[in-house]
């Protein structure tokens, strides 16, 4: 299984930026890490290793990036619209430069955003906010409500970085078509406390007509085991569920 380590340095960021990828081609997989985890951390907890069998036979390139949570969601010593500014300082990296070196490297024009815990939150914003470079999104255990890290701020850029709100106040047009047209997958265990999250994310959606999987695991908990098995069973199942 091929590994690149990835180092540069980002405007966007005013700082050098660390990604590692695996694989030689397919479909890319922009997978992230879980709340303030770094670059190695879906390697390290076996999250890759759950995907080698796709790795290794071409069928998908997963480029894990570095978190800026703690810049940003997680920076308490820094006004909420300052955190969600830095927030918006990481998504330019990923769009930018994750996913055009993705675009670049594979020849695909989307990607398959992915990740647990906080991560999947990550993968549900990105997806839901540039569903044009969207294939396939699959949160694992993630929450989408981001106000308890907005201590009671709001504005315009704090609704569009919730998701559970602006897909809620979504109105029929070009994003929520391609919305339509992405594969959506919600997994999440019994004991796990973004459950109600996913439930009620799951409810917008239907109510919104964008099919998806909402895969609830029975007596399991948040943690890497049983996301290690969720990843691989929904890579095996790209463009058929």
């Amino acid at each position: 299984m091929k590994e690149e380590y990835i180092k540069w340095y980002t405007p966007h960021l005013s700082k050098d930026f660390e990604m590692l990828s695996f694989g030689h081609a397919g479909v890319p997989v922009i997978a992230f890490a879980t709340s303030q985890g770094q670059y190695y951390q879906n390697k390290d907890f076996g999250l890759v290793e759950s995907a080698r069998w796709f790795i290794e036979n071409g069928l998908v390139k997963i480029y894990c990036p570095d978190s800026f949570d703690a810049q940003s969601w997680y920076n308490r010593g820094i006004h909420p619209a300052d955190r969600v500014r830095s927030h918006l300082a990481f998504e330019r990296v990923i769009i930018n430069e994750v996913v055009g070196r993705a675009q670049h490297e594979t020849g695909h024009h989307k990607v398959i955003f992915a990740g647990a815990s906080f991560g999947g939150f990550h993968a549900i914003n990105h997806a839901f906010k540039f569903p044009h470079l969207t294939r396939e999104v699959y949160s694992m255990s993630g929450a989408y409500d981001m106000s308890s890290f907005l201590d009671g701020y709001s504005d315009n850029e704090t609704y569009f970085n919730s998701p559970m709100a602006f897909l809620q106040g979504m109105q029929e047009g070009d994003a929520l078509h391609n919305i339509r047209q992405m594969n959506v997958v919600l997994g999440v265990p019994e004991h796990d406390a973004t459950k109600e999250d996913n439930f009620k994310l799951s409810e917008i959606m239907n109510s919104k007509h964008i099919n998806h999987w909402f895969d609830f695991r029975h007596g399991a908990n948040h943690d890497w085991p049983i996301w290690c098995e969720m990843f691989p069973l929904y890579l095996s199942k790209i463009n058929h569920f």
